[in-house]
C-alpha cells in the first residue's frame, strides 16, 4: 500500500470459500482513514464472513492489504455471556490494562459501579458498549462491529451510534459496521458496500436511497419493504 495515499485497507479479488461453497466472490474495494464504512445485505450474503476475512479467521484467496502498523478491535454479533459469573472489571482486565474507567467513559459508561456488576445481568444497551470499551482497549485505529446493537431495544440503539459518531470524530477511527437498516446506513455511515456474495454497490451511503441504486441492490426498482422517508427495511 503506497504511503500517504490516505487508505487504510485495500481489498483485490477477494474470494471466500467454506466447505466447498463461494460465500465471497472477486470482492475489490478501497477504504480511506477515518470513514465509516456500513456492510450491507441480505443474510447469507457474506457479510460476517467478510468481517473474519479481515480480521484473517477464514482462509481466502486474493489479497487484503491492511496499512502498516494497523490496530484492530472488533465486536462480534454475539456473545454468550449469561453463564459467565464474571464482573465487568474482570472481562475487561484480560487485556491487562488497568485505567478500565478511561474506556467505559468513552462509551458514556460514566458509573464506575458497573465494573462491580456481573457481566450477564447488564441490560442489551449496557453489554453492548462494554463490548465496544473491550474492543477499545489497546487504543486501535480500526473498529470492526457485526451489528453494534444486537440484543438492544429500539430505543437504545439510536444512543448506541451516536456515541460511535463522537467516538470516531474524537479517535480518529475508521469504522466497519455490518447493518440491516436502510436508516442507519444513511445516517451512521459515510459509505455503503452493498453485498450478495459480490458487491452489488459501493459508494456514499447518502445514494442508497436512490431507485436508480436500489435497482443496483435489490433487483428491483425499488426494494421491498423500504420506507423512503425512514429508510428501514
Amino acid at each position: 500500500m503506497g504511503k500517504g495515499d490516505g487508505y487504510i485497507l485495500k481489498v483485490s479479488n477477494l474470494t471466500v470459500r467454506l466447505q466447498n461453497q463461494i460465500i465471497i466472490d472477486n470482492l475489490n474495494f478501497q477504504l480511506k482513514k477515518g470513514i465509516t464504512l456500513a456492510i450491507f445485505g441480505p443474510n447469507g450474503a457474506g457479510k460476517t464472513t467478510l468481517v473474519r476475512a479481515l480480521l484473517n479467521l477464514v482462509p481466502y484467496e486474493g489479497t487484503i492489504e491492511w496499512e502498516e502498523k494497523v490496530k484492530t478491535g472488533y465486536v462480534p454479533q454475539n456473545i454468550a455471556v449469561t453463564d459467565i459469573p464474571i464482573s465487568v472489571k474482570e472481562f475487561l482486565s484480560v487485556k491487562s490494562r488497568p485505567d478500565l474507567e478511561k474506556y467505559l467513559s468513552l462509551v458514556k459508561l460514566n458509573d464506575s459501579s458497573i465494573l462491580r456488576r456481573n457481566l450477564g445481568l447488564l441490560s442489551g444497551g449496557e453489554l453492548r458498549r462494554v463490548l465496544i470499551a473491550w474492543a477499545l482497549i489497546g487504543d486501535p485505529n480500526v473498529l470492526l462491529f457485526d451489528e453494534p446493537t444486537t440484543g438492544v431495544d429500539m430505543g437504545s440503539e439510536e444512543p448506541i451510534y451516536n456515541m460511535l459518531d463522537e467516538l470516531k470524530q474524537k479517535k480518529k477511527i475508521t469504522m466497519l459496521l455490518i447493518s440491516h437498516d436502510v436508516h442507519i446506513v444513511r445516517e451512521h455511515s459515510d459509505q455503503v458496500l452493498a453485498l450478495n456474495r459480490s458487491a452489488t454497490f459501493f459508494g456514499e451511503s447518502k445514494e442508497i436511497m436512490n431507485p436508480s441504486i436500489q435497482q443496483m441492490i435489490c433487483g428491483e426498482t425499488v426494494c421491498k419493504g423500504w420506507d423512503n422517508e425512514r429508510g428501514t427495511q
